[in-house]
């Protein structure tokens, strides 16, 4: 597990506002998951001039389960890149992370909320939400996502969530390759992707 251990592996779908939520949840419900939330989450994106020269964005996010920084790599395909995690206490430490990310020089900033339904297995994370942003308004991205988690390989990581698209109905769709962020904020990421 270790060798993708600071590895963000997913496979995102952009889905229509008119998405069937209430057959999808009824789909999930019948593959037993581990657990089921609701939740609403603010992450804020910093592109910083370090991450402008070698590649990368940082993400603050701070929603009722979690409270961390994460640095992620910036490449063509979304469906593999590099995530690392820095958890933090759960108050509130926004006045911090922008000192902290200050420091670096920052080039451009935007803050998203998603309103989200998660399904946690013990191999996968599905996802549902409807994304919106601070400075686009009237403009709302909405995703279904599948994360694998916990497993030791690549193959391993794609085979389940392949396994978990077939059982769900996503097995022909056609996944975006594109970030969050891209598909927010076009263009705000040009210049950054590293090849993968």
């Amino acid at each position: 597990m270790t060798a993708l251990r600071f590895k963000e592996i997913e496979h995102k779908f952009v889905v229509p506002e008119s998405f069937d939520l209430e057959a999808f949840r009824r789909v999930l419900a019948t593959l037993g998951p581990l657990r089921h939330d609701v939740l609403r989450v603010r992450d804020r994106y910093v592109v910083t001039e370090a991450g402008r020269a070698r590649g990368f964005i940082l993400r603050h996010r701070h929603d009722r389960d979690l409270h961390e920084l994460t640095l992620k790599t910036v490449v063509g395909d979304a469906e593999v890149r590099d995530e690392i995690n820095v958890k933090l206490r759960p108050d509130d430490q926004d006045a911090t992370i922008d000192a902290f990310v200050d420091a670096q020089g920052v080039v451009w900033r935007g803050t998203l909320w998603k309103d989200l339904e998660v399904w946690h297995f013990a191999d996968c994370e599905v996802v549902h939400y409807v994304a919106t942003a601070d400075d686009r308004e009237g403009h709302a991205i909405h995703c279904v996502e599948f994360e694998a988690v916990h497993q030791a390989t690549m193959d391993e990581a794609l085979a389940v969530m392949a396994k978990y698209e077939r059982l769900i109905g996503f097995e022909h769709a056609v996944r975006t390759p594109l970030s969050l962020v891209d598909l927010m904020w076009p263009g705000v990421l040009a210049g950054l992707r590293l090849t993968p």
